[in-house]
């Protein structure tokens, strides 16, 4: 027998995403809400991610609005030294455990179904520990919070094949068999490989034994210009002036990026290789230093299959260290799917409206369908999805995007105020409408998008005419 559940809001996602999503839902409104999700607990990929892991982003801007993350201490030692502290994996899944447990249960209006098989066609799920089935019912809106699904190591085979004699784990398993290995050879140049080699480092393991198998190199960010600021003039605010301003002067595409280097609003791991993707990771000074020990980096494209002897590569061969270990870094954490509407009649889709800020756009998203009482063409045109970066261009679609919507945001009373009081959104002290002083900078900051988005937009067209210029060529 199938039992009926209604709620207000059917969320579908009970990872970071939902779970902003649902914060903003119960602090603005009286709704109810039914969460359904197919792990045992609240916080989606972080209860499969490596034990190692912590956050790129700092933790104070992280999480569900409502309930803070570890405060504002600044970490006095370490790589991280002098940045805001950034939780570690475990201490994630327990805020987002916590928040289920101390607030939204205890609401009254969340209903949570964990362990459920849910299906988006017919808005059903069924339990996958005892095979009871429910048919969800939303009197106002179904909530895909899954549509951006992250995947980890953990959760698929490798890509390579692997050959007898060779060993090949996931990321996850690295600080067990780190003991039991000459040499590793780290899979992936993403963040989680990044992670992964500063885990060997920072645990002495001498970089020579390190092989990093790098498909393209990423820009990085840097993370002392990504910190949450505090006045108009702080880090965060003159690193978006600078993405703004760097495109003014550039005289092509390729100035663009080489002023952004310039002025140490990216960073690459070698100044001699230029990344060809971005994968939103945000390193410090200090940890970049320790990623350039190790020496031996293999860019011959892909690894399509692993031996004892040799590492066949999509560009050709590399040998096999001596007792290595093959450790895989490389799922696709950030997945490429079409960008869609937000908005769509009964249906809410949660995406990324600022760049690699997926969490935060999930409240944002929560707040606009709360407290923005418009047409649901507003409501679009307030959360127009800024597309996961993946190539070096899609870093300059997502600048764009990104100054497009703040330009919209400034005109909206109902978005401004949530972001004047948001505990995560970077910007909250620089939207001040009340001095002279704050208007003057808001306005300064709108003049420079207006300016700034057309030369942008015209440097990122001079990249698709060349970038098919040199494929006809070939």
């Amino acid at each position: 027998m199938t039992k009926i559940i209604e709620a207000d809001y059917v969320v579908a996602g009970a990872g970071g995403v939902g779970m902003a999503f649902v914060d903003e839902i119960i602090t603005h409104s009286d709704a109810s809400v039914a969460i359904i999700d197919r792990k045992h607990r609240p916080g989606g990929h972080w209860n499969d991610a490596y034990p190692f892991v912590r956050l790129h982003q700092t933790s104070t801007c992280y999480g569900v609005n409502s309930t803070d993350m570890g405060g504002h201490g600044i970490d006095q030692v370490g790589l991280n030294k002098g940045c805001y502290e950034l939780a570690s994996g475990s201490e994630v899944v327990a805020y987002f455990d916590t928040v289920m447990r101390k607030r939204f249960l205890p609401s009254g209006r969340v209903q949570y179904f964990p362990l459920c098989e849910y299906n988006k066609s017919d808005d059903t799920a069924v339990s996958l520990t005892c095979g009871e089935k429910y048919e969800f019912r939303a009197r106002k809106k179904f909530v895909d919070a899954t549509y951006l699904n992250v995947t980890v190591p953990s959760q698929r085979d490798p890509d390579f094949e692997v050959k007898d004699g060779v060993r090949a784990v996931a990321v996850n398993e690295l600080p067990k068999v780190i003991t039991e290995h000459r040499n590793f050879v780290i899979v992936g140049s993403g963040k989680t490989g990044m992670d992964a080699v500063l885990f060997l480092l920072t645990n002495r393991v001498d970089p020579e034994r390190i092989t990093w198998v790098m498909p393209s190199d990423a820009w990085m960010f840097s993370r002392f210009d990504v910190n949450p600021g505090r006045k108009f003039s702080d880090p965060i605010t003159q690193y978006a002036i600078g993405v703004l301003q760097c495109a003014l002067d550039a005289k092509d595409y390729d100035d663009y990026f080489a002023r952004l280097v310039e002025r140490n609003l990216v960073m690459q791991l070698d100044p001699a290789v230029k990344p060809k993707r971005w994968r939103c990771a945000t390193f410090t000074p200090m940890e970049l230093e320790q990623l350039r020990r190790v020496k031996n980096i293999v860019r011959k494209g892909y690894l399509e299959a692993a031996s004892s002897t040799v590492m066949k590569m999509s560009n050709g061969t590399h040998p096999t260290p001596a007792g290595a270990v093959f450790v895989d870094c490389a799922a696709d954490g950030l997945p490429k799917v079409p960008m869609v509407k937000v908005f769509n009649g009964h249906r809410i889709t949660l995406q990324t409206v600022r760049m690699c800020q997926q969490v935060y756009s999930a409240g944002f998203i929560g707040n606009v369908e709360c407290n923005v009482h418009a047409s649901e063409a507003r409501k679009n045109e307030l959360t127009q999805p800024v597309p996961l970066p993946y190539t070096d261009a899609d870093y300059l679609r997502c600048a764009i995007q990104n100054s497009l919507n703040m330009a919209i945001w400034l005109t909206e009373p109902a978005v401004v105020k949530w972001i004047n009081e948001s505990r995560i959104d970077l910007f909250s002290p620089y939207l001040d409408f009340d001095s002279p002083e704050g208007i003057a900078n808001i306005r300064a900051m709108g003049d420079l998008i207006q300016k700034a988005v057309p030369k942008m937009q015209a440097l990122l067209e001079s990249r698709r005419e060349s970038a098919a210029a040199e494929l006809a060529d070939a």
